[in-house]
């Protein structure tokens, strides 16, 4: 008579593990898409710091060439058609800015800023200054709708500052 109770007990439980399995493996397919999403953040604003680094690195030998600058920013971007804009600055050593361009997504490539090879005129730099690049995405997506439920939108804002001294200035003609 006890084994029959026992054998009653058992038969009550199977569906158990099944119900346990399937809640378990919800909440672990949904941290693994947001280990997914923070890593594609990650990679993305690292590759856009390594795309300013390389700006600024050209800029603090070549300060007058604007045009090899933005281009040398952008070519290191991942996404270019997303960037918002990418700001070149450069700054006295005591921080006062002395000149600045700003290249905006769907600006003509060739317009001021960006096409002019040689800005000696306009930016009298020297040694010791400081060249400032920022690159900004106002709208990466985020793929994992649950943490756009956390922020409030589907999307956030991502920005990166690389500032580099000027080591050498090449006199203009």
């Amino acid at each position: 008579m006890k084994k029959e109770k026992h054998n009653k007990k058992i038969n009550k439980e199977n569906g158990q593990s099944l119900l346990e399995l399937a809640v378990s493996l919800v909440v672990l397919l949904i941290l693994l898409a947001g280990v997914v999403d923070f890593g594609r953040i990650a990679f993305y604003y690292i590759a856009l710091r390594d795309a300013s680094q390389e700006g600024a690195s050209y800029g603090s030998i070549f300060p007058n060439d604007n045009y090899q600058i933005f281009k040398r920013t952008k070519a290191g971007i991942v996404d270019q058609s997303a960037i918002e804009s990418i700001t070149v600055r450069f700054l006295s050593s005591a921080g006062t800015q002395k000149y600045s361009c700003t290249w905006n997504n769907g600006d003509d490539p060739a317009g001021a800023c960006f096409s002019s090879w040689d800005t000696c005129d306009s930016n009298p730099v020297i040694v010791g200054d400081v060249i400032e690049i920022t690159i900004s995405d106002q709208n990466f997506p985020i793929t994992m709708p649950l943490l756009g439920t956390f922020l409030g939108r589907q999307n956030i804002v991502l920005q990166t500052t690389i500032k580099d001294k000027l080591i050498r200035v090449p006199e203009c003609d």
